[in-house]
């Protein structure tokens, strides 16, 4: 069997497994490294078409990753390309057509695209052989854009990407479309209910979920590494997770607006009718179908709990809310340290960071350094001490997960 023949035997067995990812960016990242190693390629960027632009979602580059300790991801630049012919990945976007360039610092002149070496410079990276892949639907609409960067030779020097590597990238991005699609409608079905909840508790923005989901998967890689778990294992927790993150609080369209949008401080008894949101986020999940259901119900239900057993809902029956195990003032027990699911734990933290940094009508963003010090002072409180380091460590991966889903502008004179 030749290495093309293995190669494409590789790709159909993936198409099953990319089928199986639920979660956009987490497929999108899969699609990304799964392209780089069919085609041996050092580095790639996989982008996502946004109307007139292409925004990058993912940067990947081996020589750099090297660099890096163990268990630490590469950082990039959140930034967004102009789908124009002006550009390699604009061009191939603007025409559905795969470029192959043997050295991107040698383009003719007549060339419609260009190659800008400044991004070089900033990266300390040398770039040479690129790829261009187009992701396109059955319709012919192009969704984004797989590129990759230097070929890697079996002896390590840097090569050209042949016609096997063009007409096997081209067939896995045609499979790869077909996932992708799928999975931005579970992800649009999600987002409509976001907006549902959003309409009644106007915080639960799409930006707002996204940055919490987004928070939650790093810390929980971190985490799961830490535990020695293997990786198959983590990538099928974060797929589910980052799904199950974006509703923890979906159970609060079941609570009043004079409550949900009350801008003052809440009565201890509206307190105790908003603490119900858990449990009622958690029963929406109750007809089980999947794993997803499993953790979606766990999310929801425990991200209010404490490390030191102060949080709520605390220990009651989710399909009537009564407690089955109260303290001495008749109020439900809470749950407290390793009796708090993982992922609760963990989300607790990402939801608390991102309210804590957002701008809100009734305050300012903290300061990222007031805000980590408010999550140290509360390790050992609220939060489990070993997810608290777990997210110090990821902080950079935090950053950048912010850049990419912003907060709208304000309006003017807000």
């Amino acid at each position: 069997m030749t290495s093309s023949e293995q190669k494409l035997r590789d790709i159909l067995q993936l198409d099953a497994e990319l089928n199986r990812i639920q979660d956009v960016d987490i497929l999108l990242e899969r699609i990304l490294s799964e392209a780089r190693r069919v085609s041996s390629a050092d580095a790639g960027s996989i982008y996502v078409r946004r109307e007139d632009e292409l925004l990058i979602s993912y940067a990947q580059n081996d020589t750099h990753q090297a660099k890096l300790p163990p268990g630490h991801k590469l950082i990039y630049n959140v930034f967004t390309v102009p789908i124009s012919r002006k550009t390699i990945s604009g061009y191939c976007a603007a025409t559905g057509e795969q470029v192959n360039i043997p050295d991107v610092y040698e383009i003719p002149d007549e060339a419609p695209y260009g190659f800008d070496p400044s991004y070089d410079r900033i990266s300390k990276y040398r770039s040479k052989s690129m790829l261009a892949i187009p992701l396109r639907d059955q319709n012919g609409t192009i969704l984004g854009v797989i590129q990759l960067i230097n070929k890697k030779n079996p002896d390590g020097s840097v090569g050209e990407f042949d016609a096997d590597d063009e007409l096997i990238t081209m067939h896995f991005a045609t499979n790869a479309t077909v996932a992708l699609q799928r999975a931005q409608m579970t992800r649009a079905i999600i987002l409509r209910m976001i907006r549902m909840a959003e309409l009644r508790d106007p915080k639960e923005t799409g930006p707002h979920v996204n940055r919490v989901a987004g928070y939650s998967v790093e810390i929980y890689e971190r985490w799961a590494q830490k535990k020695g778990y293997d990786q198959a294992q983590i990538d099928r927790a974060r797929d589910n997770l980052r799904m199950a993150a974006m509703l923890h609080d979906v159970g609060k369209v079941a609570i009043s607006d004079a409550i949900l949008k009350k801008p003052a401080k809440f009565t201890d008894e509206e307190f105790n009718i908003m603490k119900t949101h858990t449990w009622m986020g958690a029963r929406l999940f109750a007809d089980r179908q999947s794993e997803f259901d499993d953790i979606a119900a766990e999310v929801a239900i425990s991200h209010h709990e404490s490390w030191d057993g102060t949080g709520y809902p605390g220990k009651i029956d989710v399909n009537t809310g009564e407690p089955y195990e109260t303290d001495d003032s008749g109020r439900p027990v809470g749950f407290r340290e390793d009796e708090i699911p993982i992922y609760g734990r963990i989300v607790s933290i990402a939801d608390v960071y991102d309210a804590l940094s957002s701008r809100r009508v009734y305050k300012q963003a903290w300061s990222e350094d007031d805000v980590i010090d408010e999550i140290k002072k509360l390790s050992g409180i609220k939060f489990d001490p070993d997810v608290v380091e777990c997210f110090l460590e990821v902080l950079p991966n935090i950053r950048q997960i912010t850049e990419k889903y912003k907060d709208p502008e304000p309006p003017a004179g807000e």
